[in-house]
């Protein structure tokens, strides 16, 4: 699988499909690609903060690519004119022989705009296509990260390090030593200023704990 970072907590994954993850595009500061570069078969969304959801409409419509989400937030986006699979946590989808499961999240949902609307609530996906990886979404680590390790096992984490809205990096070691995944890259940080953070500290940190940790500027990709 080929694993793309275009900044923020927006990843392209590519294997037997080409999956993007919270594609927040227009309005990134870190965004490595434009919606209309976008070519997927398929959307997920972590949640309804704008951060997240994102663009995910607009390539919807553009790639005739189903958006996957928690079932509130897949409502909203029905009603937007987009194709959606509304999922809840501990349910799995079988996109074509890509298993695409959704786990639980510690973060608030709700879709903020002109009007705060239910956006249902924050999950994470476990993506297995050749090689499972596991999308945390914005979350604190929560004990039951330990059971996503054990009933998964992702060989690939992408954790959010950015704190104030997510883990920080302290905090993510206590994730990584209840995932116990291989390898980890970081996401959710140097967006904005209250989210700044020093991703080559937390490598430091969390190679003592065994793991390898890509850094990955934004565009850049890493191959496993």
């Amino acid at each position: 699988m080929k694993i793309t970072w275009l900044g923020h907590a927006c990843f392209l994954l590519k294997g037997r499909k080409k999956i993007i993850v919270d594609p927040f595009l227009n309005g990134n500061p870190m965004a490595a690609a434009k919606p209309e570069d976008i070519d997927v078969d398929l959307i997920l969304v972590t949640h309804g903060h704008s951060d997240h959801l994102g663009d995910a409409v607009e390539i919807s419509k553009k790639c005739n690519a189903q958006i996957v989400a928690v079932y509130e937030l897949a409502v909203y986006l029905s009603k937007k004119g987009c194709e959606t699979v509304g999922m809840n946590i501990g349910g799995t989808l079988d996109f074509e022989g890509v298993k695409i499961s959704m786990v639980n999240a510690v973060h608030s949902a709700d879709i903020v705009g002109d009007e705060i609307l239910s956006g249902g609530k924050a999950v994470g996906y476990i993506v297995e296509d050749g090689v499972t990886v596991y999308h945390a979404g914005d979350t604190d680590v929560f004990m039951d990260m330990a059971l996503i390790g054990e009933i998964y096992k992702p060989k690939v984490a992408l954790l959010p390090i950015g704190g104030f809205y997510t883990m920080s990096p302290k905090t993510a070691l206590k994730a990584i030593e209840l995932i116990k995944p291989e390898i980890v890259i970081p996401m959710h940080y140097n967006t904005f200023p209250p989210i700044r953070q020093n991703p080559e500290e937390f490598k430091n940190e969390a190679e003592k704990l065994g793991v390898k940790v890509v850094i990955l500027n934004s565009g850049e990709s890493f191959e496993v």
